[in-house]
């Protein structure tokens, strides 16, 4: 399994790490499995968020006792992210995970409360040692901007977005911006959102020639095309045991840049949204 760095300071994590959203709405002793087993193939990422229903508990009930292999990330909502209510955030999800201290802790997204309120409780948990990094979700460059103007450089480790092989508005603006100031992209939704494309589809038949010929899947070679770049991970969800060994499958996967560049003429990436696109 590759690795990048999380943010300029952070630890290297797997460029392939385990997506959480919806988990709650399968059989929990499945998810549960499937999680347990993304750590055995090395998926030691796991991203969660307390909009996300039952998913902490999950997660708790899932890493059990191996809680120290985790990098374990959680988001605060918006409405919630004053000072003070960032921190009372964060303890509720600190109590549901059943741990003392996340890897890191995300604004979800741009909300109401100002960034300075929002920066100011992540930097007194740091202190507290309730979380070890911060950063942010679905912000666009111009919102970069003006975190990274309130918070100072080598602050914000991460920006968590909507990255798949038929959404890449991030390439124009968010990723150039993220890799100059050192802040680790975390690309959410890598298969799309219930539209991951088929084999019948002319990007899909791309797909599964290159994954046919590395005896991989079409899965294994999205999450490699996303993934090659210097600061990009991604956070897939599994559904079952072997979803996530496949997913980690994605990891190791080495593509030639003859691949790569028939990847990018079947998935072009558009012009520039005036609004960057998020689920």
């Amino acid at each position: 399994m590759r690795r990048q760095p999380f943010g300029r300071t952070g630890p290297t994590v797997p460029v392939i790490g385990q997506g959480t959203w919806y988990l709650d709405e399968g059989e929990p002793t499945v998810a549960a499995a499937a999680l347990r087993r993304g750590l055995d193939v090395g998926m030691s990422h796991v991203d969660t968020a307390e909009m996300y229903g039952e998913a902490e508990p999950l997660i708790a009930e899932a890493i059990g006792d191996r809680r120290d292999e985790v990098f374990l990330v959680s988001k605060v909502l918006p409405g919630h992210a004053s000072r003070r209510g960032t921190v009372e955030a964060c303890e509720r999800s600190l109590k549901r995970l059943r741990t003392d201290r996340l890897d890191c802790y995300l604004l979800h997204w741009r909300g109401p409360h100002p960034l300075e309120e929002t920066f100011a409780a992540f930097e007194d948990l740091v202190r507290a040692g309730k979380i070890l990094s911060w950063g942010v979700s679905n912000f666009d460059a111009d919102d970069l901007d003006e975190a990274l103007a309130v918070a100072g450089p080598d602050r914000i480790a991460c920006n968590q977005v909507l990255y798949h092989l038929e959404e890449r508005a991030i390439e124009h603006s968010v990723l150039p911006w993220c890799r100059r100031h050192g802040v680790a992209v975390v690309a959410y939704s890598p298969f799309g959102h219930d539209s991951f494309p088929g084999p019948a589809t002319p990007g899909g038949r791309v797909l599964a020639e290159i994954a046919e010929s590395h005896d991989a899947t079409p899965r294994q070679v999205a999450l490699a095309a996303l993934t090659r770049g210097d600061g990009v991970l991604t956070i897939p969800k599994a559904s079952s045991p072997a979803h996530a060994a496949e997913n980690a499958g994605g990891g190791s996967l080495t593509l030639s840049e003859a691949e790569f560049a028939r990847i990018d003429a079947a998935f072009p990436r558009g012009p520039e949204p005036r609004q960057l696109p998020m689920l």
